[in-house]
């Protein structure tokens, strides 16, 4: 449990890390957009991880890292033809940054560090912990857009295709009309200032607490 937490807070991989950024700032327009990208990513992760820990001894040192790619690659195929299939206006939505996660830092990155050294339980902790680390970020910076420039809630848009039905909640009476929060200018804005919060609730009590 403590590896899950840790991978939500001391490790998170975007506020503490600072890896995929870029899927972050991209995709995070809509509510729906951001946590679906973040269930993806959580996906990818858990069955990289969990594949790389499994068949850590048979592979060569030299060619570990090409290994590595081609079983993220799999995966992240497998989601993207899922997706693309059963959600085409999703699909259309997430764009190059679905395909893309196969280069993300953050999987690759925990592939090496963890799970090819570690055993399969502590490979699956990991995952699960940098997932959802990185499903709550997106979808912070997703709430804060989302609301600032449309005064709404998308939780579910793009899915109406297999679920028959949309639900965008309206947030506030008035609205605020901040439309730059809908511009890639506002997706800086949102995640420097989540960013800024997080390092005054988390990353410096930590610091005080073990001084």
């Amino acid at each position: 449990m403590k590896k899950i937490i840790d991978g939500i807070i001391s490790q998170n991989p975007v506020f503490i890390l600072l890896l995929g950024l870029c899927p972050v700032l991209a995709v995070s327009h809509t509510f729906e957009s951001a946590y679906i990208m973040g269930f993806c990513v959580i996906f990818v992760l858990l069955f990289s991880n969990l594949t790389v820990s499994l068949i850590k001894k048979m592979v060569p040192e030299n060619v570990k890292i090409p290994v590595f790619i081609i079983i993220i690659a799999t995966f992240v195929t497998t989601v993207d033809m899922l997706i693309k299939e059963f959600i085409p206006d999703l699909h259309a939505t997430l764009g190059i940054y679905l395909p893309l996660i196969t280069v993300n830092c953050i999987v690759l990155g925990r592939a090496i560090a963890v799970a090819s050294k570690e055993k399969v339980l502590v490979s699956v902790q990991d995952a699960l912990g940098i997932g959802l680390g990185f499903t709550l970020t997106i979808s912070a910076v997703a709430l804060m857009r989302e609301i600032l420039a449309h005064n709404t809630i998308t939780i579910m848009n793009d899915l109406s295709n297999i679920t028959g039905y949309k639900w965008i909640i309206t947030v506030l009476p008035v609205n605020l009309d901040l439309n730059i929060f809908a511009t890639p200018a506002g997706a800086f804005l949102s995640l420097g200032f989540l960013l800024a919060i997080f390092n005054k609730f988390f990353i410096k009590g930590d610091l005080h607490e073990s001084s």
